[in-house]
């Protein structure tokens, strides 16, 4: 087919740029009105060796204080979020061969939100390393999640895709219903819980970059050395294991590595839905089903949307801020009803 013509390194290009060029417009957007231009200088000093060129003296100094301090920690823990969970989903669809799976199958987000609504009610309001201490606890309730629905889904001695999906939702939903019930105790704080649930980058800041940046890099290499695997494991798991794949191997180190970058991403974020899902889907659509490609390039693709999703939240009801989350199942929502057609469609036609 024509998509697969170009070169892996055309879309890297391609992305490569898109991703700059979206994080100066958003860097220039907000209630101060700096120009791209502007926002394109202040960012330039700050890259190696191209600063030393650039011409910064007629920039309102209060412009770089304004971007460097306010914008673009917001633009960049955005972009690291949409590209962990891009890729997460992307593996997630290949190692369950299910189309419809997301990064929060497993029940990261339920846990996760177990976790951070234990710490909101608490009145925990500690900071450990730069993360708050409702992001430690949404962390550790994310990964106990995964923990548990990977123990319980043991049949045999090894994990079959069915039983880990049917418990994931179980648990999931269990853990949604413990949220809700402390919520209905505690009236005060819905508010708090609620707008956590939805997704927001309101708290960017440096130092949560600091600490999302090396999981985000760990895990996501580590995702990226399995790409292969995906592709044999896509065409049936007796097929790829009489080519030498250990897929129960494969699964537990692709499902711990995922964890934890989903974990990491929910606890400086809160729950965003969708992103997991269609940016995968989008990729495929243009480079085909090849992992080795769809991996890497939704990495780019999550970030570059993430980026124009927070950026539209922050500034299209302005001075009131849309949850993050609210704008991605926006767009998302209907993106997921194409794929349920399409896949029933799919179905008559193997009937």
């Amino acid at each position: 087919m024509k998509r697969n013509k170009k070169g892996i390194g055309f879309y890297y290009i391609v992305l490569g740029l898109l991703l700059f060029a979206i994080i100066v417009i958003a860097a220039s957007i907000g209630s101060a009105n700096i120009g791209s231009l502007q926002s394109l200088k202040i960012i330039a000093t700050r890259i190696p060796f191209v600063g030393k060129v650039v011409d910064v003296g007629e920039l309102n100094p209060a412009y770089e204080t304004i971007v460097f301090e306010v914008r673009l920690p917001r633009i960049l823990l955005s972009g690291l979020v949409g590209g962990g969970l891009a890729v997460t989903g992307a593996t997630f669809q290949g190692l369950f061969q299910n189309p419809l799976a997301d990064p929060h199958i497993l029940g990261v987000s339920s846990g996760a939100s177990f976790g951070a609504t234990i710490a909101i009610l608490g009145g925990v309001g500690l900071s450990l390393g730069g993360m708050s201490t409702i992001g430690a606890f949404a962390f550790l309730g994310a990964l106990i999640t995964v923990f548990v629905v990977y123990h319980l889904s043991f049949l045999g001695g090894r994990v079959k895709t069915t039983s880990i999906l049917l418990t994931g939702t179980a648990v999931s939903t269990m853990l949604s219903a413990f949220v809700s019930l402390m919520m209905t105790f505690h009236q005060e704080e819905i508010d708090q819980v609620y707008m956590w649930t939805l997704g927001s980058f309101t708290s960017a800041s440096w130092s949560k970059i600091s600490y999302l940046l090396p999981i985000v890099i760990v895990c996501s290499a580590g995702i990226l050395c399995f790409g292969q695997e995906l592709n044999l494991i896509l065409t049936g798991e007796e097929v790829a294991e009489s080519l030498g794949v250990n897929t129960a191997r494969v699964k537990k180190i692709l499902i711990v590595l995922c964890s934890l970058l989903v974990a990491g991403c929910v606890s400086v974020s809160g729950i965003i839905g969708f992103v997991g899902l269609i940016i995968p889907h989008c990729i495929r659509l243009v480079v085909g089903p090849d992992n080795k490609k769809v991996l890497p390039l939704s990495i780019l693709g999550g970030a570059i949307w993430m980026i124009f999703s927070d950026t539209i939240a922050r500034t299209v009801a302005a001075p009131t801020e849309i949850p993050v989350g609210v704008v991605t199942s926006i767009f998302g929502g209907p993106y997921f009803v194409y794929l349920l057609y399409r896949n029933q469609k799919e179905a008559e036609g193997k009937a």
